[in-house]
C-alpha cells in the first residue's frame, strides 16, 4: 500500500489519500477471503489512484472483492463483474463487459436501471 513515505506521521496528520491507504492496509493485512471496500479510491491523487487500482485488481485475482462506489470509471477499471442495486434489490448482475458494450456504457446502464 506504500505507506513508507509517511510512516513517521500520526494518522490524523496524513492527507486524505494516505488515510485512505491506511484504511486499505488495515482491511487487507489479515488477508480476508472477502474484502469489502467502500469508495476505496476517494481522495487519492492520480499516482495513488493507479497504484491502489492495481492493488485491488491484484487482490481480486485471489479472493473476492466487493467494491461499493458510484464512480463508474472505478468499476470499469477494477471490476470484472457488476451488481447494480436499487432500493436494496439487485436490478442487474453481469460481467462488466456486458455493461460497457451497451450504448452509453456502464454509466447509461446505471442510470437506466437505477432511476
Amino acid at each position: 500500500v506504500a505507506l513508507e513515505p509517511e510512516a513517521s506521521k500520526k494518522i490524523r496528520q496524513l492527507s486524505k489519500g494516505y488515510r485512505q491507504r491506511v484504511g486499505l492496509a488495515a482491511a487487507i493485512i489479515h488477508e480476508p477471503e472477502v474484502l469489502i471496500l467502500d469508495e476505496p479510491t476517494s481522495g487519492l491523487d492520480p499516482n495513488q489512484l493507479v497504484e491502489v487500482r492495481a492493488l485491488i485488481k491484484n487482490i481480486g485475482r485471489e479472493r473476492t472483492v466487493l467494491l461499493s462506489t458510484h464512480v463508474m470509471q472505478e468499476v470499469e477499471a477494477m471490476c470484472d463483474r457488476v451488481v447494480l442495486i436499487k432500493n436494496g434489490e439487485v436490478v442487474a448482475d453481469d460481467a462488466t463487459d456486458i455493461f460497457t458494450s451497451r450504448d452509453g456504457g456502464l454509466e447509461a446502464a446505471f442510470k437506466e436501471l437505477t432511476s
